[in-house]
């Protein structure tokens, strides 16, 4: 092992690959370096209870302070890091993450228009959610229907804009996507369909326009289009790099004392996601790589509340039909390739996700019947053993961020 390694991002792919170094018996010299000045947080409640006020930044969290100190790492915090030199006795974990994807449209630049990646930016938006507030959210994937949501809540009037006509549509299916966007408009919210081109500035008022002439006139406008990987630092240091670092399963780099996780990496062939539990694995990884341990993965899973719903997507749900359910209430639906469950999509169906997540990562061979029959035990399906690694079933990753 080398003396000392050196974790460039605070986020959770850092921490996590930090926090599993030492569980792995790393013990060498342990550095987190964060560029925000303020300890290691969770973003996924930015949009949900710290938006709402349910939660404060000290909630959010991801380790109490103590917990450093208890395993022996250094956090620096505020400190941006420019070039990379990786020294010969130590390992860097790129871990730098993404920054919103800009509204590059004439326009964009008007202070009513903002984005959400920080706890400043939730705590910014949270003032100005005020009721009566009209609020346009442009970009219909996870994070604009959080807010959408959370602003219905506040009591704003929201538009929600987006060129699709069921956005997630390549992530869940055509069915599923439909059903899911039709519920905002259920819940108050407005659905425009269309391309942004241009902000128009009407004072304090931001009127948005779209391809097809619609003007919509917004106090706040809420920019939830995708992120982009920050990929300056492993530029600076000649690492290949293609929209996000190129890593390997091991989230190894072209540098062989350089890995990355996170948003920042883009894996080589196997899919790729921008998601919680994927940060965590993929920290995770790069930490039992450096140690040389046994590395292991999980079908990818995330989680998105929005009107007062719990959504939850476990491997590749593209083209899941087989409902268990209805897709009007609480419902799972399963992809199925060759009678193997490959990916499902849940809502409100909480109590069944872990069920679905042994499916999804033993490859079991069901009868499509007991996946919709609600008098069969998910659990007891789950059972068998694994058979097929989740690797060797999914998918090639879709091409850019996730709407």
């Amino acid at each position: 092992m080398v003396d000392r390694v050196t974790v460039l991002g605070a986020g959770l792919a850092g921490v996590s690959a930090a926090g599993r170094l030492r569980e792995l018996g790393y013990d060498g010299r342990l550095t987190i370096i964060g560029a925000e000045d303020r300890p290691p947080y969770d973003r996924p409640p930015l949009s949900k209870g710290l938006l709402l006020g349910t939660r404060t930044s000290a909630d959010v969290e991801l380790r109490p302070p103590e917990w450093y100190a208890d395993n022996a790492i250094e956090l620096r915090t505020g400190e941006r890091v420019e070039h990379l030199r990786v020294a010969d006795d130590e390992i860097v974990v790129l871990a730098t993450g993404g920054v919103p994807r800009a509204l590059a449209v004439p326009g964009a630049d008007h202070p009513a228009v903002i984005t959400l990646r920080t706890v400043s930016d939730a705590e910014s938006l949270r003032d100005r959610l005020v009721p009566g507030a009209r609020v346009g959210v442009v970009g219909a994937g996870l994070i604009g229907s959080e807010v959408a949501s959370a602003a219905r809540v506040l009591g704003c009037s929201v538009v929600l804009l987006d060129p699709a006509a069921r956005p997630l549509e390549r992530v869940v299916g055509r069915e599923v996507a439909e059903h899911l966007h039709a519920r905002h408009r259920r819940h108050g919210v407005d659905l425009v369909e269309g391309v942004v081109t241009g902000v128009e500035s009407l004072g304090p008022v931001a009127r948005l326009w779209t391809a097809t002439g619609t003007a919509v006139d917004c106090d706040v406008v809420v920019v939830g289009i995708g992120i982009v990987a920050d990929v300056s630092i492993a530029e600076s240091a000649g690492l290949v790099v293609d929209r996000g670092v190129l890593v390997d399963d091991s989230q190894r780099t072209s540098h062989p004392r350089v890995f990355a996780a996170g948003d920042v990496a883009r894996p080589r062939g196997r899919p790729g996601t921008e998601h919680w539990d994927a940060a965590v694995q993929e920290g995770e990884a790069a930490a039992a790589a450096i140690v040389g341990a046994p590395i292991t993965r999980r079908a990818p899973w995330f989680w998105s509340d929005r009107h007062g719903s719990r959504l939850e997507v476990v491997g590749d749900p593209l083209g899941a039909s087989v409902v268990r359910g209805s897709l009007d209430g609480a419902f799972v639906a399963f992809a199925l390739r060759d009678d193997v469950v490959v990916g499902a999509v849940a809502l409100d169906r909480t109590a069944d996700v872990p069920a679905v997540r042994r499916l999804v990562d033993r490859a079991v061979p069901v009868d499509r019947r007991a996946l919709v029959d609600e008098s069969v035990d998910l659990r007891a399906l789950a059972r068998t053993p694994r058979s097929t690694p989740w690797d060797d079933l999914a998918r090639p990753s879709p091409e850019g961020n996730l709407p």
